[in-house]
């Protein structure tokens, strides 16, 4: 039996779709206030047979804060793959996102030695991994730095890492994931999917930083490979930094734009503007009562340049190769329009 938290995230949700069609034995996460109709939808983006894939899944309703629950969840299971995360930019929620991440993954640690579980794959981030800014590359060597400047994503990753490697040190096997940005059709107002919705109601700014992009089916594919059993044993009680490209998010949104037939954004936003507008969308937020649209975290490295090496699962799992980010928006893009047209047509 493989265990899966965080299946209602963009990771999750195709990394269960993934599991299911390859008739593997699912038992996945949901707490009670859980969107299942995300899956689902995410499910019929590949395949007609979408519900009955969907009906497969042993969901068990729980909170991963809660040792207890986890403790008794894992009982019969062998392998464990980890991609719940709180991810927030938000102030105001960096004490909570922190204390919910580091904590949840340290019970789900202590829980799977409690059960002697000997297989996990936690999905991490680049956020855990140091930042060079001399166009040297970030490989899985690179340390991460303690600063003020980190945003509370980043340390919530972090720790939450570290408790996996403690974990490694207790006797746990694992391999961690460290993804950078994570292409994928699901949620549009959230996350990644953001980019297509945010370009397609007409984004007129753009930035000069760069960093690295992959697809989510890539994300998939590779933590299913290096938890398999002809891989686990050479593979496990490592890290390995998941990236196919870097580009500048100027050539992003550009490729979005041509792909979405909208136009590209236009004026470039300097660290002055983008500096005005947190601080103003703050301001606005204390007004309002809602949070703010733009936070300081969300846009610090906007104009940075950050370029990620994802070279070592390539040369561990011969014959993996990284889908070309301009097919992923391709994809997505026509995804999102063929969901558009769809909301148009129920509308009329």
């Amino acid at each position: 039996m493989i265990f899966v938290t965080g299946g209602t995230g963009l990771v999750g949700a195709h990394l269960l779709f993934e599991l299911v069609k390859a008739g593997k034995p699912v038992k996945a996460l949901k707490r009670n206030s859980s969107n299942l109709s995300q899956i689902l939808k995410i499910f019929s983006y590949y395949t007609k047979d979408y519900q009955k894939l969907f009906e497969k899944i042993d969901w068990v309703e729980g909170n991963i804060l809660d040792y207890y629950f986890l403790e008794d969840a894992l009982a019969g299971v062998e392998e464990i793959y980890h991609c719940a995360a709180m991810v927030s930019f938000r102030s105001s929620d960096r004490k909570k996102m922190i204390s919910n991440n580091v904590e949840g993954t340290a019970n789900l640690v202590n829980a799977a030695l409690t059960q002697g579980i000997k297989k996990m794959c936690h999905v991490s981030s680049v956020a855990s991994l140091g930042r060079l800014k001399n166009g040297m590359a970030v490989t899985e060597e690179t340390s991460w730095i303690p600063s003020k400047r980190n945003s509370g994503y980043s340390e919530s990753k972090f720790y939450s890492e570290a408790e996996v490697w403690r974990g490694i040190r207790e006797g746990l096997d694992a391999v961690i994931v460290n993804p950078s940005i994570i292409l994928g059709p699901g949620h549009w107002e959230s996350g990644s999917p953001r980019f297509f919705k945010s370009v397609d109601d007409g984004l007129q700014f753009y930035t000069k930083g760069i960093t690295g992009y992959i697809d989510v089916g890539d994300v998939v594919r590779a933590m299913i490979l290096l938890m398999g059993d002809n891989n686990f044993g050479s593979c496990k009680n490592q890290r390995y930094l998941l990236s196919a490209e870097n580009l500048s998010y100027r050539d992003f949104f550009n490729a979005i734009a041509d792909s979405l037939g909208r136009k590209r954004p236009r004026f470039f936003a300097s660290d002055f503007i983008l500096s005005t507008a947190w601080k103003l969308a703050a301001f606005w937020s204390l007004f309002s009562g809602s949070p703010a649209v733009i936070t300081r975290d969300a846009v610090s490295n906007s104009n940075h340049e950050f370029f990620f090496d994802g070279s070592k699962i390539r040369e561990t799992l011969p014959g993996f190769q990284y889908r070309p980010v301009s097919e992923s928006i391709k994809e997505i893009s026509k995804i999102f329009l063929s969901e558009k047209n769809n909301c148009k047509s129920a509308k009329t």
